[in-house]
């Protein structure tokens, strides 16, 4: 499969799907909570959570079994190629096939707290933690 022509478009899709998938009762709830919005060329959240509910679950849906329509979403839920902490890192990173990078919007924490979730909820239950120090070392030199 080929690149995206415009990943910069593409994370634009993604993070617009994932607001959509957010009900107005929640986003209600979310605002009473002090939740915290994102704006300019980062992701402004910091735990696990907020960063897949930000990001991921636009594409990979709120329960992370996937999706298929405009596109094929692989599901996270139950994955056994999250076995390996750095796999997903380097995908969240740099991106595959069709899921844009995030590494320029994500620090490294961010990343290790967004794939650390992934891989112990959701029916994954790796126990082994990605560490920023980690993630720093797949980024491209």
């Amino acid at each position: 499969m080929k690149k995206p022509k415009n990943p910069a478009g593409l994370r634009f899709l993604c993070v617009l799907t994932a607001a959509l998938v957010t009900t107005t009762a929640q986003a209600q709830s979310d605002l009473s909570s002090g939740a915290v919005f994102s704006t300019g060329p980062s992701f402004a959240q910091r735990d696990g959570r907020a960063l897949y509910e930000a990001i991921c679950q636009g594409c990979h849906m709120p329960d992370a079994k996937g999706a298929v329509g405009a596109g094929r979403y692989p599901a996270l839920a139950g994955n056994a190629n999250l076995a390996a902490a750095r796999y997903p890192a380097t995908v969240v990173v740099n991106g595959l096939r069709a899921m844009p990078a995030f590494g320029d919007q994500l620090d490294d924490q961010q990343i290790a707290e967004v794939v650390n979730y992934v891989r112990s909820h959701f029916g994954n239950d790796f126990k082994d933690l990605l560490d920023a120090g980690t993630v720093k070392s797949l980024r491209p030199k």
